[in-house]
């Protein structure tokens, strides 16, 4: 096919700027749809995917509905109005109507743990609603929001000869988009700003149209208001966007909300946080010297340096991923533990920071990582995912001192998970960790529920041996009682003495005895299986049922949108997208191990995803005559080494072994990928039907990633070998 000049007619012109806009605005309004739902949904920043896959899917309808007649960009406005309504009201109805309830994954008893989903029980309540409805319902409502772009996609393909040349326009709009957003992002703009230059967007396109009414001009600007609506008007809440969370800092009382759910809370020394202060009181009473140099990732709002700095520690590594959650602490903690200059902050993923520092440290602290985001809508884990990996732990031996003490402490929600971590702890160590459940329990078993345990690793054998000579130790919910008595000699008949009541209440500590009940315990994550809260290598059931319920309402979607008549997808478009959606995973997981699981890395794996795809463009332009056969060979070849090859492999060694080779091994299938993509595309007869079926295959293969869960990600490979496999064995259909 001869290549095509944009300047041949003003209708090549405005399909080649049509391509490159929706290319834009598709990619803009899925992030930020993306961060604005997973924000004021309930609890549906578990499950950030269903809104990439319902953009995916409104892409693929509105690509298969190009030739219908029905504007489906007219009806944004009311769509958008309905899905942003629907959001408001589950909203209101969850925060004033204390017995409704929604029941994710029966936490009561789960296979995998979400934190903060426990604390409104659906037995108790009147009226309950399962998670995968709320997820189906909003799956079809944000899929038929992006119908009305993916119809414009479509009509500019079949208006465009060049498809190629299309494309590459339609991928530096893309571009375009993810520069735009990740700049809003560093900016920590509000959601109205992200749906207002989405919407303008929109309204150009209807305008272009000659179907921007007063009504739908009306709609949109209600719905982007819809964005501010939960902005405080009081003065006691000061509400800002981090590039992970709808951060809410409540001034009245130093509680910090992210995504509507409490995540931290700002505590003076003078007044509550012992536990903090735990493992400093444990090494002073076992006759050691206090900490010098102290690593602590989740540093977050402060309180964990505050404890820190009182027991004479000489320099802290703090480590927080979030920069407004530490900028809160750094300016409203009301200790000011960051302006001490022994705390040096680092703003970093906590398993980048240990895998890159040379410090030696006394004592690393995991001090409260439980992320309420997942990392990504590519990939089921979430931020803190690579630091609870036996790898992980290991990094941590090799930054300690020879008689360095490693400490985590959590509301860690069910025994499995605690025994899995101190299992863990063990096979890296070499020796028993403590676990110290709060309240003190003499056994703690797999199977029940456990609030915040303290769990010790390291070979020093100073605490161990206080407690087997000295017995329990006492901890005063005061921070301040605790300084002058030392915890082991506390009597315990003293608990009783309602005159300490003023000086705050003693509770005993000692460490826990653990009795395995439950497979999940024996189960221990890695770097290609991090998945340190689903009880076993398994599909949880909430993951099977929802992948159903999408399955059967995305088929439901695609037969409405389908092209009248007798109509059969693409099957090998198809299944290239289903294989390309498993490729973006693996490079997503990848690099967040290899770089961090921060914000600007998922970026940074998009935008250079998109330019290897460009750069494949470029080649099928320039070299027309090519042979699909060597790219599927070269594209297998990388697949089948990174299967082979164990991901954390390249955790060590200098920067070529280290970085270029698994960059190499995470990216280089992209552009074969792109290159077989491509020139299939050229030639196909209906690129609005290819491009669609590819999109739909995409779907798929997200729904494909739930098998992460099972496989892990070096398998999960196969899987996309298999698709690839497939689509070269589909014919093409040339135009």
């Amino acid at each position: 096919m001869p290549a095509t000049n944009l300047a041949e007619g003003p209708n090549q012109r405005q399909a080649g700027f049509n391509l490159f806009l929706v290319g834009f605005l598709i990619l803009f309004l899925e992030l930020a749809c993306i961060r604005w739902f997973s924000a004021k949904v309930v609890f549906l920043q578990f499950f950030t995917n269903i809104v990439l896959l319902a953009a995916f899917l409104g892409m693929s309808c509105g690509c298969l509905a190009a030739r219908r007649n029905t504007n489906w960009l007219a009806l944004f406005p009311g769509l958008a109005l309905v899905t942003f309504a629907a959001v408001v009201t589950i909203m209101m109805l969850y925060s004033n109507w204390g017995q409704f309830a929604v029941d994710v994954g029966h936490q009561a008893s789960p296979q995998e743990v979400f934190f903060g989903t426990e604390y409104r029980n659906p037995d108790l309540a009147k009226f309950v609603v399962p998670i995968e409805a709320i997820a189906g319902l909003f799956f079809v409502l944000i899929a038929l929001m992006f119908v009305g772009l993916g119809q414009t996609l479509g009509r500019a393909f079949d208006a465009y000869a060049n498809r190629v040349a299309g494309y590459s326009l339609n991928i530096g709009g893309s571009l375009a988009g993810i520069v735009g957003f990740s700049l809003l992002s560093f900016a920590q703009a509000p959601p109205v700003v992200w749906f207002g230059i989405s919407c303008a967007g929109i309204v150009y396109l209807l305008y272009q149209d000659k179907a921007l009414s007063l009504l739908r001009l009306v709609t949109i600007i209600v719905v982007v208001g819809f964005t501010a609506f939960y902005t405080d008007r009081s003065g006691s809440h000061d509400i800002r966007w981090s590039p992970y969370y709808a951060v809410d800092l409540n001034k009245s009382n130093s509680v910090i909300t992210v995504n509507s759910i409490g995540h931290q809370e700002m505590m003076p020394f003078s007044e509550r946080g012992s536990s903090y202060s735990l493992i400093h009181l444990l090494q002073k009473h076992s006759g050691g010297a206090p900490f010098k140099d102290v690593m602590i990732i989740g540093a977050g709002s402060g309180n964990d340096l505050a404890h820190a700095l009182r027991f004479g520690v000489e320099r802290i590594d703090a480590v927080e991923i979030d920069p407004v959650i530490q900028d809160i602490g750094i300016h409203n903690h009301p200790d000011k533990p960051y302006q001490d200059p022994r705390v040096v902050p680092h703003l970093d993923d906590g398993r980048h920071f240990l895998r890159t520092t040379e410090r030696k440290y006394d004592l690393v602290v995991y001090a409260l990582v439980d992320s309420l985001i997942l990392h990504s809508g590519y990939a089921n884990i979430r931020l803190e995912s690579y630091l609870f990996t036996e790898p992980a732990f290991q990094d941590v031996r090799r930054v300690l001192k020879q008689d360095g003490v490693f400490v985590m402490y959590n509301y860690y929600r069910q025994g499995w998970i605690v025994q899995r971590v101190a299992e863990m702890a063990k096979q890296v160590f070499g020796c028993d960790p403590l676990v110290l459940p709060l309240p003190y329990k003499e056994t703690l078993t797999s199977s029940e529920a456990v609030g915040f345990t303290t769990i010790i690793a390291g070979c020093n054998p100073r605490i161990p041996t206080a407690f087997r000579d000295r017995g329990q130790f006492w901890l005063n919910s005061l921070p301040p009682e605790n300084l002058s008595v030392d915890g082991f000699d506390k009597p315990q008949e003293k608990v009783q003495d309602k005159a300490a009541a003023p000086h705050g209440d003693w509770v005993p500590l000692a460490p826990a005895r653990l009795v395995v009940d439950n497979e999940g315990a024996r189960q221990s994550t890695s770097d290609d299986w991090p998945f340190l809260y689903v009880s076993g290598r398994l599909i949880p059931d909430l993951t099977v049922r929802s992948m159903i319920l999408l399955g059967v309402l995305g088929l439901g979607l695609v037969y409405l949108f389908k092209p009248k008549g007798a109509w059969r997808p693409n099957n090998r478009m198809f299944f290239l997208g289903a294989a390309f959606m498993l490729l973006e995973t693996k490079a997503v997981v990848q690099m967040a191990l290899l770089f961090g699981s921060t914000w600007l890395v998922n970026s940074a794996v998009f935008f250079t995803a998109l330019l290897l795809i460009l750069a494949a463009n470029l080649y099928v332009i320039k070299v027309p005559s090519i042979r699909l056969a060597r790219h599927y060979a070269g594209l297998l070849a990388l697949l089948a080494v990174s299967v082979l090859v164990p991901l954390d492999t390249f955790l060590s060694g200098g920067i070529v072994w280290r970085y270029a080779i698994p960059c190499a091994l995470a990216l280089g299938p992209m552009f074969f990928a792109g290159v077989i993509f491509a020139r299939s595309f050229r030639d196909e007869a209906n690129p609005d039907q290819a491009f669609g079926s590819n999109i739909a295959g995409s779907v798929i293969g997200g729904l494909a990633e739930s098998c992460s869960t099972l496989l892990g990600f070096r398998y999960l490979l196969i899987v996309a070998i298999g698709f690839y496999l497939l689509s070269a064995w589909m014919p093409s259909r040339k135009g």
